[in-house]
């Protein structure tokens, strides 16, 4: 039985990048793949996260390094991608997990406001697709996996400008996969429900808030980070190799109810 889910799911030889990857859904995701077998590069701007992040990794065996960037700064991001893939060679596995949200009424959002949250949200990883995705569809195989939203697909309060950066991230993964998948390489987006991470603090600080929230969902709860690691690990496997730009909500039913 091992080795038959060796051959499914094992990640033993491949590399992965995650954005994102010193907190919340992004740190979930690096340990899942890097206990799978990858090494993995976390790819954030703090740096005082990422070393964290790293010396936790390392205690449950994971081979983990760090570059620290502003995904922001589009000079700063093509350096940092570069140097992501000297460590440990080009990346199989591209994760984008990073986001911002810095929710003004869509009344009020400053031209600065927009430029920022589609630079980190959606600038980002079309950056870090054009610079891997060549290098893995040359290679024959690869993964990318970005996360969006619920508000890719429906609006909520204060937040109109991060659901367009979804939208077009949603947008951007059917591209890619149309784009790299005959050659190999299978792109694929995650859509979470309301889940307990840094950004999302402010509504789980309000209990009536997140119990209504939870209520909105078939299972009763809201989401944890922890509950995306298996389907990380899939989409990131050989598994996954028929299955390519699809949008998967993540969710408890949040969205189906």
């Amino acid at each position: 039985m091992a080795a038959y889910l060796d051959e499914l799911f094992s990640l033993a030889g491949r590399v992965a990048v995650v954005t994102g990857g010193s907190s919340g859904i992004g740190r979930v995701i690096a340990e899942a793949l890097g206990r799978a077998g990858a090494r993995v590069v976390l790819l954030a701007r703090r740096e005082g996260p990422l070393a964290d992040a790293v010396r936790e990794l390392a205690a449950v065996g994971v081979e983990a390094t760090y570059v620290a960037a502003d995904l922001a700064d589009r000079a700063a991001l093509r350096a940092a991608a570069d140097r992501a893939a000297q460590v440990y060679g080009e990346p199989d596995i591209l994760v984008t997990s990073a986001g911002i949200n810095l929710r003004p009424p869509l009344s009020t959002l400053t031209e600065s406001d927009w430029d920022t949250i589609m630079a980190v949200n959606l600038d980002a990883p079309f950056l870090l697709g054009q610079r891997y995705g060549h290098t893995m569809a040359a290679r024959g195989w690869g993964r990318i996996i970005n996360l969006v939203s619920q508000q890719a697909v429906r609006a909520f309060g204060n937040s109109g400008a991060y659901g367009v950066s979804k939208g077009g991230l949603a947008a951007l993964t059917r591209s890619q996969a149309e784009a790299w998948s005959r050659h190999g390489v299978c792109c694929n987006a995650i859509a979470p429900g309301v889940v307990r991470t840094p950004m999302n603090a402010p509504l789980f600080a309000d209990p009536q808030r997140a119990a209504a929230m939870a209520a909105r969902t078939m299972v009763g709860r809201n989401g944890e980070a922890a509950d995306f690691a298996g389907l990380a690990v899939f989409l990131a496997s050989p598994a996954c190799a028929y299955l390519t730009g699809q949008t998967i909500f993540l969710d408890g039913g949040f969205s189906s109810a």
